[in-house]
């Protein structure tokens, strides 16, 4: 992949669309295309109650900002609620998940490191990934492992 050596800018207005597996709004910031693999970022509109499927990254650390809303974070064992201004890092091979307990939309901004799996979300959306299967097969490609990749492998 070629180096990182130009400035990358996402202009409000201007930044690509995509989906989350849960179905949310995602909005892309910068991709491991555009930063030499160093990372990939993106906010993620979370409506209330919803959330990904518990899953685990084979690739990736992950580290969310809550800009809005109250997010309830499981990582391993461990489970925790964030409010607003909270900083979670995930580690890869460690299975989690997140929800938004609010009662109001949610925002999240998100990144992660190496970059990749970014193109999850740009994906779902253009082909439109309607079902649990679909959205599990690409997940798969991006090294993203849960329940129902498992079932796809049996």
């Amino acid at each position: 992949m070629p180096g990182f050596k130009k400035a990358v800018v996402s202009m409000p207005g201007g930044e690509r669309l995509a989906k989350a597996p849960h179905g949310a709004k995602v909005v892309i910031h910068a991709t491991a295309a555009e930063t030499g693999g160093a990372f990939g970022m993106w906010e993620t509109f979370t409506p209330p109650g919803q959330g990904p499927e518990p899953h685990t990254h084979t690739r990736e650390t992950e580290v969310f900002r809550v800009i809005r809303g109250l997010y309830r974070f499981r990582c391993g064992d461990e489970e925790f609620d964030a409010p607003p201004g909270t900083v979670v890092v995930l580690p890869p091979h460690v299975r989690h998940s997140w929800r938004n307990i609010g009662d109001e939309p949610g925002q999240l901004f998100a990144m992660v490191t190496p970059g990749g799996f970014e193109q999850l979300f740009v994906d779902i959306e253009t082909s439109c990934a309607d079902t649990r299967e679909k959205i599990a097969e690409i997940e798969a490609r991006m090294g993203i492992i849960n329940d129902a990749v498992l079932a796809l492998r049996l």
